[in-house]
């Protein structure tokens, strides 16, 4: 085990390693630059900035002096605005995380009761309700459910307040986020569950008058969330740092609507903090999610 974790480790860090070399020289291979504007200042003015932020060196020795602050632990600071970074995350990233974390858990909980009804209740009315109202929910762009949910709830009935950092009112965003991933979850959780139920020791269990419930919560139940937990680890880390739409449908100031605004600006540190950051919780929830594996089955063996 201990070995097992090692050697991911060492894989994750080679991983963000090259997201980050991809995205910094893709990056700077798109025309334009951070600080091109309307109204375009002076060539002075440009190379003065180019220096102040190290940007007229060579892209090797950019490269290198960025790679050598992010050992230090130093995001470095807005071209834009020149905050720090990590200020930046400070402010916004909370926001994202209490977002995506209670999408999260929405989409798995109700994703999984939904997949198990639907799978212990096959061919049957239930199970045709949670298949359509599921094959709509992944059909439906995020952005026109998050737009339909604000006309309808917010504006016409007025039943829920538009969101705000006062009001901290997640129930619109959360469910417009939720919604696609649940409904993964659900088709993801009634196949698997239906091969659970049609294993052996399934079998041999209800041949020996085991309780029903006890086969479906026990056995059949935890070894079908072996695929949940395996869509939820990426699943997890791109909902909290990928809700770019949904944040600025609801006009929430996260690190989803700061890396949107960042490409439009070419705000290169600011483009390399997210996506490193991006990348980091990915890798951590791949790996979260293969220890869970072993909490969940402990026939699972790691080499």
């Amino acid at each position: 085990m201990t070995r097992y974790i090692i050697k991911r480790l060492i894989l994750a860090i080679l991983t963000v390693f090259i997201i980050a070399a991809i995205t910094f020289f893709l990056m700077h291979a798109v025309p334009g630059g951070p600080f091109n504007r309307e109204k375009a200042l002076s060539e002075a003015t440009i190379q003065a900035l180019n220096e102040r932020y190290g940007l007229d060196k060579p892209l090797i020795a950019q490269f290198g002096l960025y790679l050598k602050g992010l050992l230090h632990g130093d995001f470095g600071v807005s071209l834009k605005n020149g905050r720090e970074i990590s200020s930046i995350f400070a402010e916004s990233f909370p926001i994202s995380c209490k977002l995506g974390l209670m999408a999260v858990g929405v989409a798995l909980v109700v994703g999984t009761v939904l997949g198990s009804i639907a799978a212990l209740m096959r061919n049957k009315m239930p199970d045709r309700i949670i298949i359509f109202v599921t094959t709509l929910l992944t059909s439906i762009p995020s952005f026109i459910l998050a737009t339909f949910l604000l006309l309808i709830f917010c504006i016409e009935l007025g039943w829920v307040q538009v969101w705000s950092a006062n009001s901290n009112n997640y129930i619109l965003p959360v469910c417009a986020l939720a919604a696609y991933p649940m409904a993964y979850t659900t088709r993801l959780a009634k196949s698997s569950m239906l091969d659970a139920l049609g294993q052996d020791y399934i079998r041999t269990a209800r041949a020996k008058g085991v309780n029903k419930f006890v086969i479906i919560f026990k056995h059949a139940l935890r070894n079908s969330l072996i695929p949940v937990i395996t869509y939820a680890g990426p699943q997890i880390a791109y909902i909290i740092t990928g809700s770019m739409v949904i944040e600025h449908v609801f006009t929430i100031g996260g690190i989803g609507s700061k890396f949107v605004s960042a490409i439009g600006n070419r705000d290169y540190t600011l483009i390399m903090a997210t996506t490193i950051f991006l990348a980091v919780l990915m890798v951590a929830a791949t790996l979260i999610c293969d220890i869970v594996y072993k909490l969940v089955d402990p026939r699972i063996k790691f080499d």
